[in-house]
């Protein structure tokens, strides 16, 4: 693919993860990161911006919860939902 003169679109689509899984998860490792006393946005946040797993908690296993979503799916369904809520 020559990127100079390129006018395609380059399309983006999800992975194998539900929309409904994906919530599951990130309110379970939402719930855990709050019954620890963190901040659940602020670390969510890190983790995302960071791909760094030491921001969520082990408490109910999140960590190991959250590291099944793939960064770009998740990234993608908090977008959608900001967008359409």
């Amino acid at each position: 693919m020559n990127g100079s003169n390129n006018q395609n679109t380059i399309t983006f689509s999800l992975g194998n993860e539900s929309e409904m899984e994906v919530r599951r998860i990130m309110l379970a490792v939402y719930n855990a990161l709050k019954e620890k006393g963190y901040n659940p946005v602020n670390q969510i946040v890190g983790y995302i911006l960071s791909e760094d797993p030491t921001y969520i908690t082990t408490h109910n296993n999140a960590r190991n919860l959250i590291r099944k979503i793939d960064r770009d799916t998740l990234l993608q369904y908090l977008v959608k939902y900001y967008l359409t809520n």
